[in-house]
């Protein structure tokens, strides 16, 4: 397990330009187990960026999970949506035997926090699953949290109800997928069109969440969607860069990738092996 207040792993500077590493899936490292309530502790104390996942439950509440299906991560069995939070009360992460994190837990756990921690809360759900009894859980239990928080999702409809509901929280989406497809069909002059629109869209987003490699190819075309999107006011965050060797730092062709990303200034990149890749940086550089 990670140690407490342990600082690395937060941030990289270059050429000026702060770059943080958040946390995916509540994970500093790789070997930390999944959706851990003791790193999301750490983090709050030492000021990280955290993402979890959030599924919705058939009460209209959360559980921090990923999958749809409770096979997989936890000890249970059958649709995350088809329970209900007592019906996860005795299911465990099978990693470590631990209980599921409810929204409830999470809130009263964000009522104390380091100013400049940051946990995205990764809807999983779509606006038509969740609904206004979903947006409405959210209201009630993390109007007044002491956490900044952002909440992403690749369904708009849900951001922007998220953005009515809870004006105070900070919004991102993630058109990933989305743009893939435009660029197959109809090539990268597609693909900026449309997320110059996603950036003037409704839901008014702090954060656009791009996979990394998509950066990368758009930039090779002489798109720079970083950049596009920072001379909107909008933050990048570029995901998910995991080291394969975290011990041995940065392969040639990983170190390729990360410096031709890094050169793009990237707000935040996400990664499941931020001190490693802390340490690695400052090794090449």
């Amino acid at each position: 397990m990670t140690r407490l207040l342990d600082a690395q792993g937060l941030e990289i500077s270059h050429e000026g330009h702060r770059t943080r590493l958040k946390w995916h899936r509540l994970r500093k490292q790789f070997a930390d187990p999944l959706f851990s309530a003791e790193v999301m502790a750490e983090g709050f104390a030492a000021g990280a960026s955290m993402e979890l996942d959030l599924r919705v439950r058939a009460d209209g509440g959360f559980v921090v999970l990923h999958d749809k299906e409770l096979e997989g991560e936890t000890t249970g069995h059958g649709a995350v949506a088809e329970k209900s939070g007592s019906d996860l009360s005795d299911i465990r992460m099978q990693e470590g035997d631990r209980p599921l994190i409810l929204s409830e837990d999470l809130a009263a756990m964000m009522q104390s926090t380091h100013p400049a921690a940051l946990l995205q809360f990764d809807m999983k759900d779509d606006y038509e699953a969740i609904g206004a009894r979903g947006v409405a859980h959210l209201a009630t239990h993390f109007r007044d949290i002491a956490a900044s928080v952002i909440v992403s999702g690749d369904s708009l409809d849900l951001i922007v109800a998220v953005k009515e509901k809870l004006p105070h929280l900070l919004r991102g989406i993630d058109p990933t997928n989305k743009l893939y497809d435009i660029r197959m069909a109809n090539g990268w002059k597609a693909v900026e069109t449309e997320l110059r629109a996603d950036l003037s869209g409704p839901t008014e987003p702090d954060t656009i969440y791009l996979h990394w490699p998509l950066i990368l190819d758009a930039a090779n075309a002489g798109l720079d969607m970083i950049a596009l999107c920072r001379d909107e006011g909008k933050r990048v965050d570029a995901w998910t860069f995991t080291l394969k060797d975290p011990e041995a730092g940065f392969s040639e062709a990983e170190w390729r990738n990360f410096s031709a990303l890094m050169a793009l200034k990237p707000d935040q990149i996400t990664t499941d092996e931020a001190p490693a890749t802390e340490r690695a940086w400052h090794q090449r550089i």
